[in-house]
């Protein structure tokens, strides 16, 4: 048992997972360090045995979540910080996607997070806190060319936490959603897989904006260190926000949208209430 926040968190092999694993480590907080290969992790637990579990875990295997909650209770007596980092990218326009690749990253981007998130509720919910974390990303918020797939589970997660946020709150259980633009992390490019190119119609938007994407990786203006350092303050503040943007991009990105959203309901509005039915 422990005083110290209990620190649950997936995907920890590489980026954000991995920064944020090695940061809550350097502050004391024990920490559940996971990943489908324990050997890309167990130096994180070099000079931390105390605070450190590592655990075998793929997110789309509920007999691995099961196990894995099952060890994180046993080492600390409770979960207080589930993070779901977990998860793939996948480029390619809609018409050329290839649909078998594009349910494996739902199965990681969604099904993992909603199995694992299930699976710590009840800890949750018998201490009557915890907080859970999920990795969105502003394509969350605003979909673009090359990524609808992505975005789409993207999407998913915004809804599915906003809703949790809003079942679990009196229950002290609360929820953040991560939404970080371009950062120095893997997922443009080992983590995220692509369609063939073969329709010259997206040449100009899709095929543009999936080769801005892979040039772009490693040289994104994202901190992973700097962001897993906001992601410990907004989780450690009195007042989280349910959404937190990382990145100068992601608060551009969510304030165009907003002026877009607010444009076409403006326009809109007398036909929207109009669909009404009178008052008698």
């Amino acid at each position: 048992m422990t005083s110290k926040p209990v620190w649950f968190i997936t995907g920890c092999s590489t980026g954000f997972g991995r920064e944020l694993a090695r940061h809550t480590l350097e502050l004391g907080y024990p920490t559940i360090i996971t990943a489908r290969n324990t050997a890309q992790i167990e130096d994180l637990a070099k000079g931390n045995e105390e605070n450190a579990l590592v655990l075998k875990l793929d997110v789309t295997k509920t007999e691995d979540i099961a196990a894995a909650v099952k060890a994180a209770e046993a080492r600390f007596g409770r979960i207080d910080v589930l993070v779901n980092n977990a998860g793939i990218g996948y480029f390619g326009s809609l018409e050329e996607s290839d649909i078998d690749e594009v349910r494996k990253m739902f199965e990681i981007n969604v099904w993992g997070l909603v199995n694992m998130t299930r699976a710590v509720l009840p800890v949750m919910r018998k201490q009557r806190s915890g907080m859970v974390v999920n990795i969105s990303s502003i394509g969350g918020l605003v979909a673009n060319p090359a990524v609808s797939f992505y975005n789409a589970t993207k999407f998913s997660v915004e809804a599915i936490s906003e809703s949790l946020s809003k079942e679990a709150a009196h229950l002290g259980i609360k929820v953040l959603i991560v939404e970080p633009s371009g950062f120095r992390t893997d997922w443009a490019g080992r983590s995220a897989n692509e369609a063939p190119r073969t329709i010259e119609d997206y040449r100009e938007t899709s095929d543009q904006r999936a080769e801005q994407i892979r040039n772009s990786s490693g040289n994104q203006p994202g901190d992973p260190v700097r962001a897993v350092k906001a992601i410990i303050q907004a989780v450690e503040a009195k007042k989280p926000p349910l959404r937190l943007l990382l990145g100068k991009a992601a608060l551009a990105g969510a304030r165009n949208k907003i002026v877009e959203l607010q444009r076409d309901f403006v326009a809109w509005a007398d036909v929207t209430e109009g669909a009404d039915a009178p008052k008698e």
